[in-house]
């Protein structure tokens, strides 16, 4: 992690979803998608956002912006809390922050031309004439690799890779400080991947935006992220650098989760255990550390108390009950 201060800080971000059923729609349950989220993240740098699918990384991410209201916790950005802000406030300020949506097929609207859909987002900021939109839009576009006379076309007339770059332009016409990505690559074909990545690093190397990556991809997170957050029904069981994530990991489900990332390397070692069982339901969460049922370190004390999110000596921050009380070079090689 960097000593600079973050331009986002997330403290115990919390989103429960009421679960319905019945003839009279009452509440059965209680979907923990996000459960007490502590991330940061730098200027110019990418936090790489990574867990199973279920574990509540898209839903964080919306939460951050406010796309979604949470039921506690607080997001400051550039020391601001902006849970303390009007809905016309948060507007002002989301021209700052920009979200760049999964799938590039369903966020562009097919009525709309290229231009228009890009052209939206600096008439709801009031920024600049129709003139001067189609210049910014034009420079836009090249910066992403698409030529200006691309913005007089239609969505439907461009491949994914092409779609998921118009989708970052509209993202980057307002020349945000932030931009959270929800699975920018999971759309696209692998061939086209790699120009996709290269692109947010050169971006980011430009204008030196800060990036939230939420993938499922840790081969792209490795590539692309200066920092990584790995997370677990809802909450973040290790935060450290990608470095020392993918050289040292430290959380048994980090450790796991890496082992199951396949080689094309036959000799390339695989000493760490395969993870067990399914994932837990979201409702009805287990005791204590949550990924006890699975963990191949598991203890009396992990069932009966949830770990905190504890930072250790080399600067990574890690929830695991191996890292508290007990001795640290005993945790280590009960994983090995």
């Amino acid at each position: 992690m960097t000593s600079e201060e973050p331009i986002l800080k997330v403290r115990g971000l919390t989103k429960h979803f009421i679960v319905r059923g019945g003839l009279l729609g009452r509440e059965v349950g209680r979907v923990r998608a996000v459960d007490g989220l502590d991330i940061e993240v730098s200027s110019g740098r990418t936090l790489g956002l990574v867990g199973e699918s279920g574990c509540g990384k898209s839903t964080a991410g919306r939460l951050i912006l406010r796309l979604i209201e949470p039921d506690a916790g607080e997001v400051y950005f550039e020391g601001r809390n902006l849970q303390a802000n009007s809905a016309s406030e948060m507007r002002r300020l989301r021209r700052n922050m920009q979200f760049v949506f999964q799938d590039p097929f369903a966020s562009l609207n097919p009525r709309m031309t290229v231009g228009e859909i890009i052209e939206e987002v600096l008439i709801v900021h009031g920024i600049g004439t129709r003139e001067e939109r189609r210049e910014r839009i034009a420079t836009t576009l090249r910066s992403v690799g698409l030529r200006p006379e691309m913005m007089d076309r239609y969505p439907h007339e461009f491949s994914g890779g092409q779609r998921q770059r118009i989708g970052i332009a509209r993202a980057l016409v307002l020349e945000p400080k932030l931009i959270i990505a929800d699975e920018p690559l999971s759309a696209l074909d692998v061939s086209v991947q790699a120009s996709v990545m290269n692109l947010m690093q050169d971006i980011q190397e430009r204008f030196g935006i800060a990036f939230i990556l939420i993938a499922h991809d840790l081969a792209a997170v490795e590539h692309l992220s200066d920092d990584v957050a790995v997370m677990y029904l809802g909450r973040v069981v290790e935060m450290a650098s990608a470095e020392s994530i993918y050289s040292e990991p430290k959380h048994p489900y980090t450790r796991i989760l890496l082992a199951s990332v396949p080689s094309l390397d036959p000799r390339a070692p695989r000493n760490w255990s395969r993870i067990e069982g399914e994932i837990p339901s979201p409702m009805r969460p287990p005791s204590g550390c949550p990924f006890h049922t699975r963990c191949p370190s598991r203890m009396d004390v992990c069932s009966q108390k949830k770990p905190a999110l504890q930072t250790l000596a080399d600067g990574a921050r890690v929830a695991c009950h191996l890292y508290g009380e007990t001795d640290v070079e005993a945790a280590r090689q009960l994983q090995q």
